[in-house]
C-alpha cells in the first residue's frame, strides 16, 4: 500500500542518483509537485531549491509533500546547494534565471548552486517556460545558445496558446534519465519497429494485422530512460506512449515501413542495434482502383506475399545487434520455441522473443520466451525482463 507521501515505483533509471531540482518563479512552478513525484517514481534522491519568486506561486509545504524532503529556500550554514549532485534540473527555467546563470550572478542559493554545478561540470537540464514574445526576443535565443554551448541540455516545447509551455512532467523526467544514463558504457543507437501494418483493398477499405504497439512503446521508453539513442519506426497503433521521442517515423504500410528501415540503415549514422517488434503484414493485396461496389454476393481478394523485413535488411545491418519477435496463437511452449528458434537461425539474429497472443492478453500468464543464439531459452514473466 502506498503511503500518503509515497509513490508507485515505475523504474530504476534514477536509482542512487542525487538530483537537485531547482524551481524558479514562472507560473509553470505549479507543475513542480508532479515533477518531484515523477522523479521519485524512478528512485531519484531529490533535493529541492526554490527561488523567492517560486514561493509566491506554490508553497514550499506542497513541494515538500511531493518530494518527501525539506526545501531549501534561503541561505543556511550547511550550504546543501554546493553538495555533489548527479544532475541539476531547472524547471521552470525563466529567462531571468537563465540570464543570471549565463552572466554568473549569484544572488540566491539557487544561482550559487547553478554556478557551482557549472564549475564541477555536473550535467544540467533547463526547461524554459515563457510567453512567445519573450522567447522570440533575440536575447533569449542568444541565452539558450550559450546554455547549449557550455554543455547544458535544453528541453523546449512548441508554441501553444501564445506561450512556450513547459514540457509534461513525464517527458521532463525521461529526458533527465536519458541525459544522466547516456554517460554509462555500452549505450547504443537503437532502431525499434513497432505497431501493425495496414494495406489498402480499395480506396476506402483496408486489412490490418494484430498489434497494439504497447510492447514497442514500452521498450522504446525504457531503453531511452536508460541512456540509449532511440529511433522508432511506427506502424498503426491503438495505444499511445507516455511521451513521444524526438525521432519517431510513422509509416503504416509494410512497404513504407521497410523503406524507412532501409533509409535508416543506409544513413551516415546507422543504428547499432535493431529490435523488430512490429507485426509486419506477410500478405497483402494489390488494391482495386476506386471503391469496390457494395451489395455484391462475394468479393474474392488475392493476397500476395510481401518482403520479409528482417531478411531484406540483413545485408545492410551486418555486425549490428538484432532481436526479432515471433507471435503465435494456440500452440504449446515447445512449438513456440521451435518456430522462434527457426527464425533466429534463418536470419542469424542475436535473439528472438516468442509470444503467444493469448498470453499477451492475459496479465496472469508469462509474457513470452526468449531464445538466444547459443540455444538456451528463458520464460519472461513480464515485459521488463525483455530489457
Amino acid at each position: 500500500m502506498v503511503k500518503d507521501t509515497g509513490v508507485q515505483i515505475k523504474g530504476t533509471s534514477l536509482n542512487n542518483c542525487h538530483i537537485l531540482f531547482a524551481i524558479s518563479g514562472g507560473i509553470a512552478a505549479t507543475e513542480s509537485i508532479k515533477i518531484a513525484r515523477e522523479l521519485r517514481r524512478f528512485q531519484a534522491n531529490v533535493t529541492i531549491l526554490m527561488s523567492k519568486e517560486a514561493e509566491k506561486i506554490i508553497t514550499p509545504l506542497a513541494v515538500s509533500w511531493a518530494s518527501d524532503s525539506d526545501i531549501i529556500t534561503d541561505w543556511d550554514p550547511k550550504m546543501k546547494q554546493l553538495e555533489k549532485y548527479d544532475a541539476i534540473l531547472v524547471a521552470p527555467a525563466t529567462r531571468n534565471t537563465i540570464s543570471k546563470h549565463i552572466h554568473g550572478i549569484m544572488d540566491s542559493p539557487m544561482m550559487m548552486a547553478l554556478s557551482s554545478a557549472r564549475g564541477s561540470k555536473i550535467p544540467m537540464l533547463f526547461v524554459p517556460s515563457m510567453h512567445k514574445d519573450l522567447f522570440d526576443d533575440p536575447v533569449t535565443s542568444d541565452l539558450i545558445s550559450k546554455l547549449i554551448d557550455e554543455g547544458s541540455k535544453v528541453l523546449l516545447e512548441k508554441e501553444n496558446e501564445g506561450k512556450i509551455k513547459q514540457a509534461e512532467p513525464v517527458k521532463i523526467v525521461a529526458k533527465l534519465c536519458n541525459m544522466i544514463n547516456s554517460k554509462l558504457p555500452n549505450r547504443k543507437k537503437i532502431a525499434i519497429t513497432l505497431g501493425s501494418n495496414r494495406a489498402e483493398i480499395d480506396s476506402i477499405r483496408s486489412i490490418i494485422n494484430t498489434s497494439s504497439g504497447k510492447t514497442g512503446w514500452f521498450l522504446s521508453e525504457y531503453l531511452y530512460r536508460h541512456g540509449h539513442d532511440i529511433t522508432c519506426v511506427v506502424g498503426h497503433t491503438t495505444v499511445s506512449p507516455s511521451f513521444y521521442l524526438s525521432d519517431v517515423r510513422f509509416c503504416q504500410s509494410p512497404t513504407d515501413m521497410l523503406d524507412s528501415c532501409v533509409s535508416l540503415a543506409s544513413s551516415e549514422d546507422p543504428p547499432q542495434a535493431w529490435i523488430h517488434v512490429a507485426a509486419v503484414l506477410d500478405y497483402y493485396p494489390i488494391p482495386e482502383v476506386g471503391k469496390k461496389t457494395s451489395g455484391l454476393d462475394e468479393w474474392n481478394i488475392n493476397l500476395l506475399p510481401g518482403p520479409k523485413h528482417i531478411s531484406h535488411l540483413s545485408p545492410l545491418v551486418n555486425g549490428t545487434i538484432r532481436i526479432g519477435f515471433k507471435l503465435e496463437s494456440n500452440v504449446s511452449n515447445e512449438k513456440l520455441i521451435e518456430t522462434a528458434s527457426n527464425q533466429l537461425k534463418k536470419y542469424n539474429l542475436n535473439a528472438v522473443i516468442g509470444n503467444m497472443k493469448e498470453h499477451i492478453q492475459d496479465d496472469n500468464s508469462s509474457r513470452g520466451i526468449i531464445i538466444l543464439q547459443y540455444g538456451s531459452s528463458k520464460i519472461l514473466n513480464n515485459i521488463i525482463e525483455m530489457c
